[in-house]
């Protein structure tokens, strides 16, 4: 099975309303980064052992680690989650950045350094969280630069 097959299977395997949201949230990310890369971890580590929900990804980047190694990964993620769904931006580095500049304006949701969660995209404000994740593509491409 290819990865847009994995993804639609996933998207498909959540109950409603949670597959519409997510099924739009894929949709307008694509519409975001029309030729990014797509990912999809099934959330199972090497041994088969489930170590987190399966993630859907966008895009493509470098993460360097301390030891010196490196690994490809995405730069925007999304999941389901028992509470709702959780968009995770990988690629900026203020890890206050994404709380201070929309989480008061993004309506019902928790921001962290990384992640935005939210019950349901009726409880929040889609153009700001399409800002947060363009943002999160951009700061990638300005480390690159």
């Amino acid at each position: 099975m290819n990865v847009k097959e994995q993804i639609t299977e996933y998207i498909i395997s959540q109950p409603e309303p949670k597959r519409s949201d997510m099924q739009e949230l894929h949709h307008v990310i694509q519409e975001l980064m029309p030729s990014c890369q797509l990912w999809f971890l099934d959330g199972k580590n090497n041994e088969n052992k489930t170590v987190s929900n399966p993630n859907i990804g966008y895009g493509f980047q470098k993460i360097s680690y301390a030891n010196g190694t490196t690994r490809e990964f995405y730069q925007i993620g999304i999941s389901a989650n028992t509470a709702g769904i959780s968009v995770y931006i990988l690629t900026i580095n203020d890890k206050t950045y994404l709380a201070k500049t929309y989480g008061e304006k993004i309506g019902k949701a928790s921001v962290s350094g990384y992640c935005i969660k939210f019950k349901a995209l009726k409880d929040i404000n889609l153009d700001i969280l399409l800002a947060a994740v363009r943002d999160g593509f951009e700061a990638h491409n300005e480390k690159d630069n």
